[in-house]
């Protein structure tokens, strides 16, 4: 992967006076084509960076080896897929990325987050933005630095500290997202295959059922603390138990007894559900596939 060079540098094909031509006067299929060729001299992509094609300058921002100087004029394009591009090129400069990630649009904010090239300064931006979106995005990082992930469990988001507590690999930031009070957040903590065995059981107790449900779907369990919540008050934590792939066939076996018909029923007729999607998410990065509604990266809901 190419990395983005701070100005043009010599070429042996930059006196091209074929490629000159072409940049300037070629045809919009010409120039595109240029603008997609390996071979195209850096010092023509600064000319077809203002193309009067977004199609181009689009061919153009995509290029990972375009350099950073090219690219600047780009971030601030009036065509926001062109914007997008930069934002998603991998070797973008941190200088462009920190542009974009206060873009007004917020699929650009959201495919800065799922840029590889932003580093601490970038995320920093992010923990300070008004996007909660953003924040979320920023909260699945997998090697978010301890001080963000510190001021992001204080988030006045619950969707944002839900998302830090299914994702975070920090124990510290586990610990005290166990005694949030809002349940959503917790139902994130038993979501999080890093906890202990101690939280587990901790989380197998919580008042709040969606949390002990969450807890069961999820996440495998000790012996005492499945023998206990199979004779869980809630008919929706045992419904989840019969239903689990995480939870032991013999667990199992005592839920096809169970008071409940439907939990007896679904215990006996239940099939593995492995090699569906897996319980824990992936981090979105914020990609917005086509014919997709404004909302959330991809089309997501919750």
């Amino acid at each position: 992967m190419g990395k983005q060079q701070d100005v043009g540098g010599s070429d042996g094909h930059t006196g091209s006076s074929a490629t000159a031509h072409a940049a300037s006067d070629g045809s919009p299929d010409e120039r595109l084509a240029l603008a997609q060729d390996p071979a195209t001299p850096q010092m023509t992509l600064f000319d077809l960076a203002s193309d009067p094609s977004a199609l181009v300058r689009k061919a153009v921002a995509a290029r990972t080896d375009a350099p950073a100087q090219a690219l600047r004029p780009l971030t601030r394009d009036h065509d926001r897929q062109v914007r997008e591009a930069v934002a998603r090129n991998p070797s973008t400069s941190v200088g462009n990325l920190l542009r974009l990630v206060k873009d007004a649009d917020r699929w650009i904010r959201w495919a800065v987050a799922g840029n590889p090239a932003c580093d601490e300064s970038v995320r920093r931006v992010m923990s300070e933005a008004p996007d909660k979106e953003l924040r979320g995005l920023l909260a699945e990082t997998r090697e978010l630095e301890p001080e963000l992930a510190a001021k992001l469990v204080d988030d006045v988001s619950p969707e944002v500290r839900e998302r830090l507590a299914t994702h975070t690999h920090d124990p510290d930031v586990i610990t005290a997202l166990m005694a949030d009070r809002t349940a959503r957040v917790r139902k994130g903590v038993a979501r999080n295959p890093r906890t202990t065995a101690e939280q587990r059981s901790a989380l197998a107790q919580d008042p709040v059922v969606d949390v002990r449900v969450a807890l069961v779907r999820a996440l495998e369990l000790a012996d005492a603390d499945l023998e206990r919540l199979v004779d869980d008050r809630s008919v929706h934590v045992r419904l989840a138990m019969a239903t689990s792939d995480v939870v032991p066939p013999r667990i199992r076996r005592v839920l096809e007894h169970d008071p409940d018909d439907a939990v007896a029923a679904a215990a006996r007729d239940f099939h593995s559900a492995s090699g569906k999607s897996p319980v824990v998410r992936t981090p979105r990065v914020g990609h917005r596939r086509s014919g997709t509604s404004p909302g959330r990266p991809g089309g997501a809901r919750r």
